[in-house]
């Protein structure tokens, strides 16, 4: 069963051929839905040179980096992206323990998905389950102008 938030339902292989080159330069991999109605989105990041600060531990920029790009990318799976846009508004996080190596998951699930807001909560683990970060990601959404979609004829499909 799919929650009925989702507007579009892309395969796990789509979702990693739309990443833009950022998601790709830092290693975020789309997993799929998760949850028992399939209600959040899944992605993971390698806690490696791209990712760790000086001292050797997930950089907490990263950890942001990874919970704005899962939160942003499940907005935008759920509404009308030939006439609208989720654009990020705020984010905070907290971060709770350090990660080493290895990988963490972060699971987006949304908490309120409104007209022209939306809040996703997104919890950031290690391959352990072991609470790394959580952040609260507050979306707008906005309408595109006529010369915004004209810019893009037939192309909606997005990067991140």
């Amino acid at each position: 069963m799919m929650a009925d938030h989702w507007r579009i339902v892309p395969s796990v292989p789509v979702m990693n051929d739309t990443r833009g080159p950022a998601l790709k330069h830092m290693g975020v991999e789309f997993l799929g839905f998760h949850g028992q109605d399939n209600e959040s989105l899944q992605a993971r990041m390698a806690v490696d040179e791209r990712t760790r600060q000086r001292f050797g531990v997930l950089h907490g920029g990263a950890s942001v980096f990874l919970a704005e790009s899962i939160g942003s990318y499940a907005a935008q799976l759920t509404i009308d992206s030939a006439t609208q846009r989720a654009v990020g508004l705020d984010i905070n996080a907290n971060h709770v323990s350090p990660a080493r190596s290895g990988y963490v998951i972060g699971t987006a699930t949304p908490q309120h998905i409104g007209g022209r807001t939306q809040v996703w909560a997104i919890r950031i683990e290690d391959e352990k389950a072991r609470l790394i970060c959580v952040c609260r990601l507050t979306m707008m959404i906005v309408t595109l102008s006529a010369q915004e979609r004209m810019s893009e004829p037939g192309h909606h499909e997005f990067l991140l």
